[in-house]
């Protein structure tokens, strides 16, 4: 793989895990804090999903299947947005709880989004 993206696929694994902890926090506080059990759960798998799917990525088969993974880890980011988007907007997040999950979301999915460009690119 060229150098560019090798640094970015390890730049976006590090974000991904570091995001995935906060997600994982968040759960624990909607769960305990707010006695909010459904919406947490759906938040949990995707947030967490993202770095999992760029594990898988870092093994993969072939040009096809790593852009197939980071492409899955990237859907599964814009559905982890739309989740705190939710959150929000129905009283569990506070503003400024929100603002910061989702800016280091949001940095997550341009990240992927770029590799996955990249990739495609050279398909």
């Amino acid at each position: 793989m060229e150098s560019g993206v090798v640094s970015r696929e390890n730049s976006s694994r590090a974000k991904s895990k570091a995001f995935a902890v906060r997600i994982v926090k968040l759960y624990q506080y909607l769960c305990d804090e707010k006695k909010e059990f459904i919406l947490s759960k759906q938040i949990l798998r995707c947030g967490t999903s993202i770095g999992a799917n760029l594990a898988e990525a870092s093994t993969a088969i072939s040009r096809k299947d790593f852009l197939s993974k980071v492409y899955i880890a990237l859907k599964e980011c814009s559905e982890t947005l739309y989740w705190l988007e939710l959150l929000r907007d129905t009283g569990y997040l506070s503003e400024e709880m929100y603002v910061s999950l989702y800016n280091d979301g949001d940095e997550l999915r341009k990240m992927l989004s770029s590799t996955t460009k990249t990739i495609r690119a050279e398909l």
